[in-house]
């Protein structure tokens, strides 16, 4: 099977590294481009191309797909719409290996949102692709438990992980028509945004839970903050107790990871209360 894989970021190297481990040809890989990272704003290839050039794999841009005799297109976490003309032209169409229980949802921050809501489970959805955004007829899923100590890093990577496997014992059955994909019900949709800087910033006059949610859906990007003495404050890692939120690890901007005890014992001055 001549495979064409769409992907960027550390979840989508898990999936191309199953496929590339797999009886799959990789003929050619499409990623985003290489962008400014970190405070020197260095330009960085992705985790997706940095791959790629490991095992040597052509990266191409989305509209040199046509010159290639392609069998299927994989997508994971490519970050972007694909136009229709492009969906087609695989001989066994685009499919997408998506971090949620679709229909539910939808969009570029089903993990994040699966925490923040309080979810008890999530899953992967193996779907093919249509024009519309993650709407197309659904192949395969899997559904896996949410731990309450899960932050987006650790389940991202468990997704990633069953979604590889799911992926590869889900080809053969799609080609061989042994699957049949299956309509979404698209009234029961929803719909998750682009995560932002901004969306980390704690709100206090949430409750305990929810700020704890926050924490863990926001870790390791763009991590839940606040302020304290006109700087950034990072809450990295925090717990309920009694109904109150008990911070355990932080960050105060420019400084290092501290433990509550050790960012207590060198800021005699703090207080909770004058966090905002």
């Amino acid at each position: 099977m001549k495979v064409i894989f769409m992907g960027t970021p550390e979840f989508s190297v898990v999936v191309l590294e199953a496929l590339i481990n797999s009886d799959n040809e990789i003929i050619a890989v499409i990623t985003n481009p290489d962008a400014p990272v970190g405070r020197k704003q260095i330009l960085t290839s992705s985790p997706v191309k940095i791959t790629a050039g490991k095992n040597k794999i052509p990266v191409i841009q989305l509209n040199e797909m046509r010159n290639f005799d392609v069998d299927l297109a994989i997508v994971a976490a490519y970050g972007k719409i694909i136009p229709k003309n492009i969906l087609g032209i695989p001989h066994y169409g685009t499919i997408n290996v998506h971090p949620s229980l679709l229909p539910k949802y939808r969009g570029a921050s089903p993990i994040q949102n699966a925490i923040l809501n309080g979810d008890k489970k999530t899953g992967i959805t193996i779907m093919k692709l249509d024009e519309e955004m993650d709407h197309g007829n659904i192949i395969s899923n899997l559904k896996i438990q949410i731990s309450n100590l899960d932050t987006y890093e650790s389940l991202s990577q468990k997704l990633a992980k069953i979604g590889a496997e799911l992926l590869i014992k889900t080809i053969p059955d799609y080609i061989s028509g042994k699957i049949k994909p299956i309509e979404q019900k698209h009234t029961e949709a929803t719909y998750t945004k682009i995560i932002k800087k901004e969306d980390g910033k704690i709100d206090w006059s949430k409750n305990a839970a929810e700020i704890e949610r926050m924490v863990r859906a926001f870790y390791p990007w763009p991590t839940a903050w606040t302020t304290w003495n006109g700087k950034i404050l990072k809450i990295l890692e925090a717990e309920v107790l009694n109904g109150k939120l008990v911070i355990k690890k932080l960050q105060l901007e420019g400084g290092k990871i501290l433990s509550i005890k050790e960012f207590i014992n060198g800021h005699k001055d703090f207080s909770v209360d004058r966090l905002k």
